[in-house]
């Protein structure tokens, strides 16, 4: 059922191209509870990619400043942590300790020029604030 929901997440234009962005959304886990899913959108004309942030060698997030997810040339993404960097287009490990490793990857698709996740089921912000009022 969650393959034909999609979750809008931003627009296009709020993520320049040749960039790369870091969402904070919460999703509802297989045995039903709700889980922290930081994710990375990289934005690269028309195509946009997405991965977990989290680095393949140790868990840690990519970046190492708020949205800060490139290498210094803008053309990989790199861990903050140990350097690692990736294929923008397919989240391998090119160098590092994690070399030959993925990160794992977040199915996306692009709807009436809005990034959406999809293949998943977020809990919304109405969700989250409905769940406090009841608690």
């Amino acid at each position: 059922m969650t393959d034909h929901v999609a979750y809008a997440i931003c627009g296009m234009n709020e993520i320049p191209s040749q960039k790369a962005r870091g969402f904070h959304l919460m999703i509802v886990a297989e045995d039903g509870s709700h889980k922290p899913w930081p994710i990375i959108v990289v934005r690269w004309g028309r195509q946009v990619f997405g991965y977990l942030n989290r680095c393949p060698h140790d868990g840690v997030n990519l970046d190492w400043e708020r949205n800060q997810f490139l290498d210094q040339n803008g053309t990989r993404l790199m861990c903050g942590k140990h350097g690692a960097t990736f294929e923008l287009g397919t989240g391998k490990c090119v160098d590092g300790p994690c070399k030959g490793k993925n990160l794992t990857p977040v199915a996306l698709t692009v709807l009436d020029n809005d990034i959406c996740v999809t293949g998943v089921t977020l809990i919304e912000d109405e969700d989250v604030e409905s769940n406090k009022v009841e608690a």
